[in-house]
């Protein structure tokens, strides 16, 4: 068993220093070394090393548990598994945009219990652990408690799909964007599930996410009063189908979501 208390205090500090990394880095995004994984799909020098000081902090301070990083892969060890996205948003990071985060979530036996997102550029640090609440910056959040969909404000995403394939979710966003107040598209999961865990805005929906996207801002979003689910109302199609809101509003985006074509 680990010391809750303190592995929650080792990654506040840890995801501190990594949020520095990126900002030492975004000084000099005119010359950031570039790569593409897939189309769409980039990874930078900034990712990799902000990944590679996450994961060697944790191995030195939990030389047992498991890595699932978004970069480096799974590594195996005990239940206890930390899933790390360095930076979500790398294309915002690499224009200088502030919508980027840096997201690490604790899982024991598969159940989160600890989550932290970081927005360096913002000075924004969401956290939530087990049996507590979620803050920001130390102090309480919570989902808004707004039921008219109609003035709501959702946030989504498209995701890295050759062109050819067109986009998975813009047949949603056809049917979503006329039943509400407006849609915000910032280009970081993690940060969108913050926005809905502190009331910002109502929900958000995406496709084709991985673990490391939303595994922190998922439970932040629970621990704020929010609800996660796929489009069915379950959890077996998660992360591919991901719906996060302020509860109030849950079943009727779903509904819409769930609509035929």
């Amino acid at each position: 068993m680990i010391d809750l208390k303190h592995t929650q205090g080792f990654l506040h500090h840890l995801i501190l220093e990594a949020g520095d990394i990126t900002l030492n880095f975004r000084k000099k995004r005119d010359t950031l070394q570039v790569n593409n994984k897939a189309f769409r799909d980039y990874v930078t020098e900034a990712d990799v090393a902000t990944e590679k000081f996450i994961i060697e902090h944790i191995l030195r301070e939990f030389p047992d548990h498991s890595i699932y990083g978004e970069e480096a892969g799974k590594i195996a060890g005990n239940e206890y598994r930390w899933i790390i996205d360095p930076i979500d948003g790398t294309t915002s990071f690499m224009r200088g945009l502030p919508f980027y985060s840096i997201s690490i979530a604790l899982e024991c036996s598969g159940t989160t219990i600890l989550g932290a997102v970081l927005q360096p550029a913002c000075n924004d640090l969401y956290e939530a652990v087990e049996n507590g609440p979620a803050t920001l910056n130390g102090s309480p959040i919570h989902v808004s408690q707004q039921d008219n969909l109609a003035e709501c404000v959702l946030a989504t995403g498209f995701a890295c799909q050759p062109l050819e394939k067109g986009s998975p979710n813009l047949p949603f966003f056809n049917r979503v964007m006329p039943e509400i107040q407006d849609v915000r598209r910032l280009g970081s999961a993690a940060a969108d599930c913050c926005y809905v865990a502190s009331g910002c805005i109502e929900g958000h929906w995406e496709l084709n996410l991985k673990l490391y996207d939303i595994a922190a801002g998922a439970f932040i979003v629970e621990r704020a009063g929010g609800v996660v689910t796929d489009f069915s109302g379950g959890t077996s199609g998660l992360p591919g189908q991901f719906i996060c809101t302020n509860g109030k509003i849950h079943e009727s985006l779903r509904e819409i979501l769930n609509r035929p074509e």
